[in-house]
């Protein structure tokens, strides 16, 4: 079976933001402390992340994460990446570089952000990185495990989503192509990010995250990338159809 933790599912300032007293930023339910959004899956003897975000050291330390075999980015924007330079304990651990996968202008950001990292002498603490670049139109497979690429659109900017198996892992998105669709039939989990009840530019509100749900049709589907926005989870959760739920910090499901 694949196991699934959450590791985030706030937006890019997480819950509570910085000198804000609304009533999500103040509640006092654990389920509204968002850190940035990821996840940690485990697969038979694989364990791997989606996305690293500012808060990754954390993270780890909250699931007690001894080994890490590789890596998947969804897009290069700071809550998704930044968190690089915290893998050092498993490549220093394992003795091994960190396999990151992401798209070619995603894997550029990352030797620019982490540039100490890819000089020809690099300083013997730097974090080491084995880059692989993969291709929305083509799945590929590691450590046995069957990736699938799903382009979405972040706004104007396209980024993956990634299915494995029956779990499909789509964040940051507004629009999907057409033709991305059938990349996402017959899934029993789909993760889906539902920023706020208004319109946003770049991301879902929870109207058009219950409408793709719809069309995609899951067994079950998981809201993630919450704003402060949203307000606590108690006061709108009743209102998500019967196979939606709200994902929080540290949930746990398997597959």
């Amino acid at each position: 079976f694949m196991k699934v933790s959450f590791l985030g599912t706030g937006t890019s300032q997480g819950i509570p933001v910085i000198g804000c007293n609304c009533r999500a930023c103040l509640s006092d339910d654990p389920r509204d402390n968002r850190l940035r959004c990821s996840v940690s899956i485990k697969l038979g003897t694989s364990h791997f992340v989606i996305d690293v975000g500012p808060a990754f050291r954390q993270q780890m330390l909250r699931i007690n994460a001894l080994i890490l075999d590789f890596v998947l980015l969804t897009h290069e924007h700071n809550d998704h990446i930044i968190g690089a330079d915290d893998l050092r304990p498993f490549i220093f651990r394992q003795r091994d570089n960190m396999t990151i996968f992401a798209e070619d202008r995603v894997l550029e950001e990352l030797k620019l952000r982490f540039a100490y990292a890819f000089e020809s002498d690099p300083y013997p603490g730097a974090p080491k990185f084995d880059l692989k670049s993969i291709n929305v139109d083509n799945s590929f497979i590691h450590n046995g495990i069957k990736i699938t690429p799903i382009r979405l659109f972040h706004g104007n900017l396209p980024i993956l989503g990634f299915r494995i198996n029956d779990f499909a892992y789509l964040t940051d998105t507004k629009t999907i192509p057409r033709s991305e669709f059938k990349k996402l039939k017959g899934l029993k989990i789909l993760v889906l990010n539902a920023l706020r009840k208004r319109p946003h530019h770049s991301h879902l509100n929870l109207k058009e995250a219950f409408d793709l749900s719809e069309r995609i049709s899951p067994e079950k589907t998981y809201l993630t990338h919450f704003s402060h926005d949203m307000g606590p989870v108690h006061e709108w959760e009743n209102e998500l159809p019967k196979n939606i739920f709200a994902s929080y910090d540290g949930l746990q499901i398997e597959i």
